[in-house]
């Protein structure tokens, strides 16, 4: 997994490319938003519209990261997953615990509600 980092209208959107395994790719995504947090930018959105695939451990990451930037008093939404990411999210019963949007610009914009 890959991802990219970058400010819109005052939210950092993320976007990820490739299967989201955890292991060292967690530790990366980690380390950004202990960054971010220390910037006090706790607000994220995630693009997942080029996650092929995510895992357990996957799933856990999004989770800690959530956690995280809540913690921090901000929050982390998703935008653009596929079916089958959304349909994992239906599955574990995650969806509850995200927002999730279908667009990158309608996640930034729900910050300003």
């Amino acid at each position: 997994m890959k991802f990219k980092s970058e400010e819109k209208q005052g939210v950092t959107v993320i976007a990820l490319d490739g299967n989201i395994m955890g292991g060292p790719d967690a530790t990366s995504l980690n380390d950004e938003l202990q960054r971010l947090v220390k910037e006090s930018k706790a607000r994220v959105v995630v693009d997942l519209g080029n996650v092929k695939f995510m895992n357990s451990s996957g799933l856990g990451m999004l989770i800690r990261s959530l956690t995280t930037l809540r913690n921090a008093g901000g929050d982390l939404k998703l935008a653009r997953a596929s079916e089958k990411i959304e349909s994992l999210l239906m599955v574990t019963k995650l969806i509850t615990v995200f927002d999730h949007y279908e667009t990158v610009d309608e996640a930034v914009a729900a910050f300003k509600k």
